[in-house]
Formats: C-alpha cells, structure tokens, sequence
C-alpha cells in the first residue's frame, strides 16, 4: 500500500477517467475505483479546483480537465515523439513539395514543435515554439475533433473563447462543432485563409492507445493549389503511420 494514499487514489482516479469515452457519474468512479463516495466526491472537487476534472451539473458527470490533457501532452512536447515524427514529416514534405509540421493541445492553442520546411517555399508562421488558436488551424481542429465533446466544451464555454485572426473561422460553440463534424466525416481537417491569407492547410491527427489525439500532423501550401486531395491522403497516411509508432491506433478502432 502507498505511503500516500491520497496520491495514489487521485491517479487511480485520473486513471480510470482516462479510459472513458464520455463523462461518467459518481457511482461508477467509486465502483470502478474502490473508493467510499465521500473520498471520491472531495478528491473529485481538489481536482476541479486545480482543473484535472471537469464537473458536467446538468449530467451530473465527470471527465477530464484541461489540465489533465496538459500533462498528457508533455511528453509530446519532449524529444521522444520529435525523434519518432522527424523523418516521417521529412518524407512528407519529399511527397507533397509543401512544408510540414507537428503541432500539440495546449490549452486552446496549439504549439507546434516540428517544422519541415520544402526548399524555395516561403517561411510560414508555423514555427517550432509558436502558438496559435486551435480552433482556428488545421493542426488543432484535428486534435479538437477527436477529443470527446465534454472537453471540447470545456476548453470553449463561451464567445469569449475564440480568437480572431482575420475574420474567418468559428466565432461560437456551435459553430465549431459544426467544423469538428465535417472534420470526422472527411477524415481530415482543412482550414483556407484563416491563419495566412492566401494559404491552407489540411491536417490529421495522430493518436495514443486510449485513441486520444496527441498531436496533429499538417501540410500547409498554396490557396490556389489543385492537388488538395493527394496532399490530404499523404497527410493522413503519415499520421497514421506516426499513430502505431506510438503504439497507438487508427481512428475508428475501438
């Protein structure tokens, strides 16, 4: 038995919450977890508190916070995944002649830590360390799309949440759901304009054993480009290929 109890029943917790595909009740983490109800309910509050958990009233569930996702894209963000993504996009930039890029969650942006630039193409603003709004790039919209719709919610609670750049793009929750939809239906995201005039991108998501989107891996080329559709399969095809180097799994697997 741990030594720190509380510790070792607020990962348990963590734990089992990670593995849900939606919010679940009270009653189902103490069963699952071993827990009396009053140790669940207080470690369930010090963690909304610090934001590892989400409280849904109307559904009277709980799931993951931001936080949570936070601390499970850090080890994206270390030099594991920029050694598993680096050649991969190196080939993706060979196949497309556009530059690539990997970019993770970070709270309602995204953080791109690997930029494969194509020879004689211009600099984009997509920079290892550079942050933009998620909502708003192809990068987040594929990781966005592949989060559960609680935490979505949760990282958008209202107008105030979205960004603007040029006066494109999702301005409310509903409308980003509706691009979050499109997004699964297609297999892909795009975005046209909304970060750089005159550029899109389409992206795909690469994803962990839990299926949980660690990261989104993009193409960004010409508005004007005809070759969309070979770049999207090339897109894809690399994610999913980066997916089983992280011993994940394709989307749609369960």
């Amino acid at each position: 038995m741990s030594q720190v109890p509380a510790a070792t029943r607020t990962l348990r917790v963590l734990r089992f919450l990670a593995t849900q595909a939606d919010p679940v009740p009270l009653d189902r983490i103490v069963r699952a977890c071993d827990l009396p109800r009053s140790t669940a309910y207080h470690l369930l509050n010090t963690m909304i508190d610090e934001g590892f958990v989400v409280h849904l009233p109307d559904e009277h569930r709980y799931g993951l916070g931001v936080a949570a996702f936070e601390v499970g894209s850090g080890f994206t963000r270390q030099e594991p995944l920029a050694r598993l993504a680096r050649r991969p996009l190196a080939e993706l930039v060979d196949r497309t002649g556009h530059g690539a890029h990997l970019a993770v969650l970070h709270g309602r942006d995204v953080l791109y830590v690997i930029e494969e630039r194509a020879p004689g193409r211009p600099p984009l603003v997509t920079d290892v360390g550079v942050r933009l709004p998620a909502h708003l790039t192809a990068s987040g919209r594929t990781i966005l799309a592949a989060l559960p719709a609680s935490q979505v919610r949760a990282l958008y609670p209202d107008r105030t949440a979205f960004v603007d750049r040029h006066g494109k793009g999702p301005s409310s929750l509903s409308a980003l759901r509706t691009v979050l939809s499109e997004t699964r239906q297609r297999g892909h995201a795009t975005e046209d304009g909304e970060v750089t005039p005159g550029l899109q991108s389409v992206a795909a998501a690469v994803l962990d054993h839990n299926a949980h989107p660690v990261a989104g891996v993009a193409v960004t080329f010409p508005s004007d480009a005809g070759d969309v559709d070979a770049i999207a399969t090339a897109v894809t095809m690399t994610a999913a290929r980066l997916t089983r180097r992280v011993s994940g799994r394709a989307a749609g697997v369960r």
